[in-house]
Order: C-alpha cells, then structure tokens, then sequence
C-alpha cells in the first residue's frame, strides 16, 4: 500500500480543531501509510498534539492559515476574502498535487465555490454535487445526490447527477447496471416539478442509464434503488431529517435511569430487547456515515458534517482516503466520457 497524503482544514466546522485534531490523531493511529497536513492556526492546534504518541505526529504537518471562512458567510464575500483560509489553502494543496484530497467541514457554499474555481469540473459536468453512501434495509448502500451543493438544479443538472451517480455506483460500489431513481413527491409521471419531470423523460431515453422511475421519501433507506437523484435543496433536508430521526431512536436505546423499582426480569427484557435492536440498527448510526464527496471535479473533495464530532469527522477522513485509493476521480472521468459519448 502506497503513502497517500490528505490535506485537513482544522478549523472548519462548529468545533475546529477540539474536534477536527483528535481525528485526525485517531485516523493516523489506524492508517499506518496516512500522512495529514492540518491547516489552522498553530496557537490553536499544536496544544492537541502535547500528548501524542510521536510515530503518529511525525505523520503530520502543521501547516499555518491566516483566518477561517465563517459558516454564514456570503458566498461570494466568502471566496473574495478567502485567501490565505485554511479551506482554499487546504484546495490549493490538491490543486499543487501536495495532497490527494480535502477534508472539510466548513461553510458548504464556499467549499463547492472554491473547489470548482480551482480544481475544476470534469468535461461534461456543468456543477459538482454532494454525493454519499447510506445504508439501507437490505444490508446494501444507496448512494444519494446532490446534499446541498446545489440549491437549484434544472433538469440537465439532475441527469449529470444521474450519469455521475451511476458511474461511481458501478466503479466504486461494484453494483452492476445501478438502479437509478428520482426522489419525487408521487410515483406517477405526472407529478412533481417541471424540471425533475424533464430529467425523467431524458432519462427513460438514455439506455446507458438503468431508471426505475420516481421514488418518494418513505422509500430512501429500503434499497429500492441503488442511486437516488434529486436537487440540493430536497437532498440536505432529506438527509438532516433522517439524521435527526435516527439520532432520536439510536437515544432511545441507550440505558436509562429506572423511574420505578422493577422485577430482575423486565430489567434483562429490557436490556435484551435494546442490544437485539442496537446490533439490527446500529449500522444506521449518522456518524458512521458522515461525509460527502463533493463529485464530478478533478481532484477528490470531502465535505464533513458541521456539526459533526470526532467519531464522524475521522469517518469523513476514512471516506477520503478510501476515495483516493480506489481513484474515484479518474474513473468517473473515464467512464463519464464514454457514457456521454454514447449519449450524444
């Protein structure tokens, strides 16, 4: 296994480095062929690293930022003054070939902005999109895009997010002829908005492309469909609120303090009921899939949750590294090419 080297903006995200340099440590400790830079501010990162163990730390470089782009900063305000920001010299490092990839929790907009500025779409992709891995009822993943990159996409967008889904559906998930759907409010032809119903009709006209048809919102984690197409808008509410419902039943199963005294009996139902549903829905868990690929751009790009916490953003890390290893850039890139050239 070869050195790969991955590029961290430690200061994004609700939390900065409290959150993003304990990864960071945790993601080295299990990757012995990792190598990190951590761009921030040195005052504020180089105090985590007091108690490490050195082999990990001799693995990481500090590598020093100016400011940090504020989570509710304009877009365009944001990559006017991003200059010497720990998220554009974290893209910049990419763009040099200092690293193979970036993870970011920061402002959504601003990363999506200065990722198409300078690593640059592939051919045949107006706008990247957000992009990850949910696992579903069937012990299978779905593959769900876009998450928020784009608040608007018209119906040429969501068949690029269709053909892009597709492509890493069958290059990196090893799913044959992928299963690809629209999220909509109806499973009839007739509803939703003009532009997912034009992107339905291209759609069902492409033959590189397996479509299903529509798919409602009840039907996202039961594997219905190997790849699910819809706008940013729809995608990052959609998946905040699975988010929000998973946290709340996973809550659910952890122990309680006991209102009133029980019999010996009840109390190990209980306990065997909450491990049987653990082991059954664990797997759903927000922060074992946390992190999405910022898809369709020359060079690999991953957004971390904002919110997220170390146990998440070390999994942002693992997706990154996984990315990088099985060259999911390149291969889009290869087949995208050839799909669209079928398609002209």
């Amino acid at each position: 296994m070869t050195r790969l080297t991955l590029a961290i903006d430690a200061m994004g995200g609700d939390f900065g480095p409290c959150v993003t340099v304990p990864a960071a440590l945790q993601a080295l400790a299990l990757h012995s062929q990792l190598q990190l830079l951590l761009i921030g501010d040195p005052a504020a990162i180089t105090p985590l690293l007091a108690k490490a163990d050195s082999a990990v730390t001799r693995r990481l470089q500090v590598i020093p930022a100016e400011s940090v782009i504020a989570s509710d900063a304009k877009l365009s305000q944001a990559i006017r003054h991003s200059r010497g920001s720990s998220m554009r010299i974290a893209l910049e490092l990419v763009k040099e070939g200092k690293a193979q990839a970036c993870v970011s929790a920061g402002n959504t907009g601003a990363l999506m902005g200065l990722a198409k500025l300078l690593l640059k779409p592939l051919d045949g992709i107006e706008r990247p999109a957000l992009t990850t891995v949910l696992p579903n009822q069937q012990r299978g993943n779905t593959l769900v895009l876009d998450l928020g990159a784009n608040v608007e996409s018209d119906s040429t967008m969501l068949v690029q997010f269709a053909i892009m889904g597709a492509v890493m559906a069958e290059e990196v998930l090893a799913i044959e002829r992928p299963r690809v759907a629209l999220l909509n409010i109806g499973q009839e032809e007739t509803k939703g908005l003009n532009s997912i119903r034009e992107a339905a009709e291209q759609l069902r006209a492409s033959p590189q492309i397996n479509y299903i048809g529509y798919l409602e919102g009840n039907d996202l984690l039961t594997g219905k469909t190997d790849v699910l197409v819809c706008d940013g808008f729809v995608g990052n509410v959609t998946l905040k609120t699975l988010e929000g419902v998973v946290r709340m039943f996973l809550s659910l199963l952890k122990p309680s303090g006991e209102g009133k005294k029980r019999a010996w009996w009840m109390k190990l139902l209980k306990r065997w009921i909450k491990k049987r549903l653990a082991k059954r829905f664990g797997h759903l868990n927000p922060d074992q899939y946390n992190g999405a690929c910022l898809l369709g751009l020359r060079g690999t790009v991953i957004k971390s949750h904002g919110a997220a916490n170390q146990r998440a953003f070390a999994a942002a890390i693992e997706q990154a590294e996984q990315a990088v290893r099985r060259q999911v850039p390149e291969r889009i890139a290869a087949r995208l090419k050839a799909v669209l050239a079928r398609s002209d």
